[in-house]
């Protein structure tokens, strides 16, 4: 057995109803102060309206940043930072998506009183020094896996998104509540659902740092997914589908961050930086046309984890044909569930291929995970076969 490390984050709490306790929990961390990441369409919303008396009973400071958007740029990262210092904060909650998330963990990290480094100084792997803030995160949708990964993803202004990778990010409390996705509309909860299955299946493939715990994780997640998406998107108000989905998306959270994800995502990535196309539509997008290019090299992983994902539906056959089911299931899982099935369904345009092929070459800290090598040219056959 080869030699790994695995890193998650310090508690996970999985409990209908559980976001209600938030000040408490803050409390218990010693916080005197409490910044609240977040983004307009939750605070529209009024979904934080019913923690902040808690606050108050709990005699904890809160306020709340409301500012990111989707593929949020350095700028709202900065804003957030300074907002953070502003109140003095003491502690970091993201509630949201991923991109809430992954600016709440930069917050934590920069706005440390002893914080030194700018932004721009932590792209790459490692690079964060120093200490941070305590953090809880609580996702709103059951998909990216923030929650436990200790990646954070800014877009620059050219539109090329950097990752920040450090374990510093690792939150100290992911708190997974389904009563924080009702009333996630069917294409969120869709769209959001297959990124965290994309995560679980790049996991489970991952060319340099898969390992027993990661694959464990990565096969319990795409079947907890399998099994509960057909509800959570058709059937809203289906509590225990939904605390279901949190689940997987954070099991496939816990394996990608430990086994990393790979050419899905370095070619979603483009899509989002470019057309602002969300992060799960885009690997929604490119996923089947990633498998069939992986098959020829990957055919026995996809095979060992079709049963996760087709369950009494696997036919009998060799390891080509039960791989070749993978593929194809999932290839049907977007329409299925109402979404868009090809580039140019969300307006991308031929003539942008060959510059999505560029940028998605600059992932290579993601393309070294793949199973099979991706030239541009290769990247090119993909974004044409998903046009």
């Amino acid at each position: 057995m080869q030699p790994f490390s695995f890193a998650t984050a310090g508690q996970i709490l999985s409990e209908g109803g559980a976001v209600r306790r938030l000040a408490s929990l803050c409390r218990e961390r010693g916080a005197r102060r409490v910044l609240i990441v977040t983004d307009p369409g939750i605070a529209r919303l009024g979904m934080l309206d019913d923690l902040l008396p808690g606050f108050t009973a709990a005699q904890v400071g809160v306020a709340i940043f409301t500012e990111v958007a989707a593929d949020p740029g350095q700028a709202c990262v900065l804003a957030a930072v300074k907002r953070a210092r502003h109140i003095g904060a003491d502690l970091i909650v993201g509630f949201g998506g991923g991109s809430s998330m992954d600016v709440a963990k930069l917050v934590a990290l920069l706005a440390h009183p002893e914080s030194r480094q700018p932004l721009e100084a932590l792209y790459g792997v490692d690079q964060a020094k120093g200490q941070r803030l305590p953090l809880i995160q609580i996702p709103t949708t059951a998909g990216t896996g923030s929650e436990v990964t200790p990646i954070a993803i800014v877009t620059t202004a050219g539109n090329v998104k950097m990752g920040v990778v450090s374990p510093l990010l690792l939150p100290d409390l992911a708190l997974l509540d389904a009563d924080c996705t009702l009333g996630l509309p069917a294409a969120v909860t869709a769209a959001t659902g297959i990124d965290a299955m994309v995560h679980a299946i790049e996991a489970y493939t991952s060319k340099l740092k898969r390992n027993p715990l990661s694959s464990l994780l990565a096969r319990e997640a795409l079947r907890l997914l399998a099994s509960n998406l057909d509800q959570a998107v058709h059937n809203g108000g289906n509590l225990q589908a939904r605390q279901a989905m949190l689940l997987g998306a954070c099991l496939a959270g816990q394996a990608f961050a430990n086994a990393p994800v790979a050419a899905v995502h370095a070619l979603a990535y483009p899509l989002g930086g470019h057309f602002h196309i969300p992060h799960g539509l885009s690997n929604a997008l490119v996923l089947p046309h990633v498998l069939r290019f992986n098959l020829p090299v990957a055919a026995a992983d996809y095979a060992e984890l079709a049963p996760a994902l087709l369950g009494e539906r696997l036919r009998a056959g060799d390891r080509h044909c039960q791989s070749e089911q993978f593929v194809a299931e999932l290839a049907e899982l977007g329409p299925r569930c109402g979404l868009p099935g090809r580039l140019r369904d969300v307006a991308v345009p031929r003539h942008s291929l060959g510059q999505l092929a560029e940028d998605a070459m600059r992932q290579q800290r993601l393309l070294v995970n793949n199973p099979r090598e991706v030239t541009a040219a290769d990247a090119l056959t993909i974004y044409e076969a998903a046009y």
